[in-house]
């Protein structure tokens, strides 16, 4: 066993030996040779794991926005289908009465948005159907109205002061902003505004059709002209104008015209207000797009023809529109305008346009901050 030990010893002392020589042999630049040679080697390694690290994130970025592309373009294609065989869709998303901006808003208490000379109640169309309204004094009268109950705002109805019925687009209520911003500014001078949301708005019951909303004005402009001693005009913007033209046309019918109706941002009619629209743009090249979109939209009764309109209107008529409006484009309004001047209505009475210069930026909503505002409507209403 000693002798067994001693020759395996002795082998590996003879290995060690060799591998000194071949080492001295080589010398160090031989050494740096193999490790450039394992670095390099170890290198190419490594960008090629790098390259194909890269190439499967392209892979799986290019499926997913392949299969986002797909996704989208059968949406693209499903959204007319859908719209043709449920017309109820589209008036829904006329309305937009689902849309509730601002949220948790109390409608009841109308002094948290600073409106602090109004009261809110409710009115009944039918007898199902409940109308949220809010009745704003004028601003002079802020001092009388504190505290003050429902019978008594009634009762500042009869001082005289002229009352604007406001009817609100889509969307929202009539605690948005823009609008509460309007009733402000009426009120300071010294009007009285009645503002309400239709059936479906707000806190308002029942659901909206085009009749039925222009039902809920026409009940409140009724409720109103009961009890003002002073002159009632009815004031629409946007959708509003489409109720407003509606509601004055149905007036003007039976012999009682309103004192005056003005028009905020209008369109003609909602078939061409539809393809103006900037949601529509990306469906104006799909073939038969009247076929798919609008005829359904009309067929399911919602038509708000104010061009029509304004060939039974019989009162003095007033025009607003921003040149920069980019929901209801300035040449709705003004085609609007141009067909009030094509009927008798020019000749027996005002008829009136002021544009909105782009460069005040006053787009859909803002004209309430022009500050020439209160001249334009005291020039037109004769005081």
């Amino acid at each position: 066993m000693r002798g067994e030990a001693e020759m395996v010893g002795s082998r590996d002392s003879e290995l060690r030996f060799r591998n000194r020589r071949w080492e001295a042999a080589e010398g160090p630049g031989d050494r740096q040779e193999q490790m450039k040679t394992k670095g390099r080697d170890e290198g190419d390694f490594c960008v090629k794991d790098r390259a194909c690290g890269c190439r499967q994130i392209v892979r799986c970025v290019w499926r997913w926005l392949r299969r986002c592309i797909l996704i989208s373009f059968m949406v693209y294609l499903a959204i007319p289908i859908l719209a043709k065989m449920c017309p109820g869709i589209q008036a829904k998303l006329v309305f937009l009465n689902f849309v509730r901006v601002p949220l948790f808003v109390n409608l009841s208490r109308p002094q948290l948005l600073g409106l602090n000379h109004t009261i809110s109640f409710f009115l009944s169309s039918r007898p199902d159907i409940q109308l949220g309204v809010w009745h704003t004094t004028p601003e002079s009268l802020w001092r009388e109205a504190k505290g003050k109950d429902q019978p008594w705002y009634e009762e500042s109805l009869h001082n005289g002061n002229s009352v604007i019925l406001y009817l609100h687009g889509n969307a929202g209520t009539r605690a948005s902003k823009h609008r509460v911003d309007l009733y402000k500014r009426l009120s300071s001078f010294d009007y009285h505004v009645i503002s309400l949301d239709y059936r479906g708005w707000g806190d308002s019951l029942g659901s909206p059709t085009e009749e039925g909303i222009t039902m809920d004005a026409l009940y409140t402009y009724h409720w109103v002209k009961e009890r003002s001693r002073g002159p009632v005009y009815i004031w629409g913007h946007s959708l509003g104008t489409g109720v407003a033209t509606n509601v004055a046309r149905k007036l003007c019918e039976q012999g009682k015209p309103p004192d005056a109706v003005v028009l905020e941002s209008p369109f003609t009619n909602i078939r061409e207000e539809a393809v103006s629209h900037p949601l529509a743009m990306i469906y104006k090249v799909y073939p038969a797009f009247d076929w798919f979109f609008l005829d359904p939209l009309t067929e399911s009764g919602v038509v708000f023809a104010s061009d029509e309109n304004m060939k039974h209107i019989e009162c003095p008529l007033l025009i607003l529109h921003a040149e920069d409006d980019h929901i209801v484009p300035f040449r709705l309004g003004r085609k609007l305008y141009d067909a009030a001047m094509l009927t008798s209505l020019s000749a027996q009475h005002n008829v009136k346009f002021v544009p909105f210069p782009a460069s005040l930026g006053y787009r859909h909503k803002f004209i309430y901050k022009d500050p020439n505002l209160f001249h334009i409507l005291q020039s037109f209403f004769g005081h």
